[in-house]
C-alpha cells in the first residue's frame, strides 16, 4: 500500500501559498535546501512535477494546482479536527466551487444554487462562468466541484464526467403589457411579432427556430443576447417577447410584471449537473440534485 508523506505535502502547501521557497523557509524556519529536498521527495513519490520555473519564479503545474486544492482540504480538515477535540466550534465554511456555463440563464442558475445555500449552513459559494468546454477542463483538474450546463458533457470532450439531469421543462413566452394582445391566437400571433432570442448556436435557440418553422410562423427578431439578464431587461421595456424556461416563469412575472402570452412543451429546456463522480457526494451538490428532482415531481403532478 502506498502512503502519502504528509510532512512533504505540508512543505509543498506552504511553498505554494507563500509563492517561493525563500518565503516558505522563513515561515517554517527551515533551510531552503531542506524544503527543496522535501519537494523533490514528494514529486518523486507522486511521479509528477508540481512546480516549474519561470525566470526566478516557481509556478504550479496543472498537477500542482490539483494537489494544492486537495492539500487545502486536508489541512483545513486537520484544523477542524483540532478545534473539535478542544470543544471549540470549527468556524469553517463548507466550500462549493461551481462552474456555470455562460449560456445558462442567470435566474435558472440562481434557482438551482439556492437549494445548496438553503441545505448547507455556512456555505462558501464560489461561482465561475465560462464556456462549457473550458469548465469541463477545470472539472477534470478538480478545480471545480460541479458544472451546471444546458447540455450534457459529450464524448467528443475527452473528460471523464457524469451527467446528472436536473431540470426538463417547456418554454413560456412572456411580454410587457403593451404586447399582451399577442395572447390572442397564439402561436399564430407570433408571425411578425418582435421576439428577443438567445444567441445563435445555443441549444434553446436551435429548438425555438425549429418550433417556429413547424408552426409556420416567422417572428421578427428584435434582439439577440448572450446575457439573459440583458434580454430580460429589454423585454421588460416592451422591446419584444421573452422566451424563458417555464421553471422560472413565476419569478419573472413577479420581478418584471410580465404577462404570459403562451407556452409550448415541444421546446425543452434541460439543465444538468456535471461531475467527475457517478454518485454526488458533496452535500451541497446533492442538495441541488434532490431539490431539482422534487421540483420536477411537483410540476409533473407526481409529488
Amino acid at each position: 500500500m502506498e502512503w502519502l508523506n504528509y510532512h512533504h505535502l505540508f512543505y509543498f502547501w506552504t511553498v505554494a501559498r507563500a509563492g517561493s521557497i525563500v518565503r516558505a523557509s522563513q515561515e517554517l524556519r527551515l533551510s531552503q535546501p531542506t524544503i527543496s529536498n522535501q519537494l523533490k521527495s514528494l514529486e518523486g513519490s507522486l511521479g509528477q512535477q508540481l512546480f516549474e520555473r519561470q525566470g526566478r519564479r516557481l509556478v504550479l503545474t496543472d498537477v500542482g494546482r490539483t494537489v494544492l486544492r486537495y492539500a487545502d482540504d486536508i489541512f483545513r480538515t486537520g484544523r477542524e479536527l483540532q478545534q473539535a477535540l478542544k470543544g471549540l466550534p470549527t468556524g469553517e465554511r463548507v466550500r462549493l466551487v461551481v462552474g456555470v456555463a455562460d449560456v445558462i440563464p442567470k435566474r435558472v442558475a440562481a434557482l438551482l444554487l439556492e437549494s445548496a445555500v438553503e441545505a448547507v449552513p455556512r456555505l462558501a459559494l464560489v461561482c465561475r462562468e465560462s464556456p462549457l468546454k473550458q469548465l469541463l477542463a477545470e472539472l477534470a483538474l478538480h478545480e471545480l466541484d460541479v458544472v451546471l450546463s444546458d447540455s450534457p458533457a459529450s464524448e467528443e470532450i475527452k473528460v471523464r464526467a457524469f451527467n446528472h439531469p436536473l431540470v426538463d421543462c417547456g418554454v413560456v413566452f412572456l411580454a410587457a403589457r403593451e404586447l399582451a394582445h399577442l395572447r390572442k391566437g397564439f402561436p399564430r400571433s407570433l408571425d411578425g411579432a418582435p421576439v428577443l432570442l438567445p444567441a445563435p448556436g445555443t441549444a434553446v435557440r436551435r429548438g425555438l427556430e425549429s418550433w417556429f418553422e413547424a408552426q409556420a410562423v416567422r417572428p421578427e427578431i428584435a434582439g439577440e443576447f448572450d446575457d439573459s439578464a440583458l434580454l430580460e431587461a429589454f423585454g421588460a421595456r416592451g422591446m419584444g417577447l421573452v422566451p424563458a424556461p417555464a421553471i422560472i416563469e413565476k419569478e419573472m412575472v413577479a420581478t418584471y410584471g410580465f404577462l404570459s402570452v403562451g407556452r409550448t412543451e415541444e421546446v425543452r429546456e434541460r439543465f444538468y449537473a456535471i461531475s467527475v463522480e457517478r454518485r454526488l457526494r458533496h452535500p451541497a451538490v446533492a442538495a441541488i440534485a434532490e431539490a431539482a428532482r422534487a421540483r420536477s415531481r411537483a410540476q409533473s403532478g407526481h409529488g
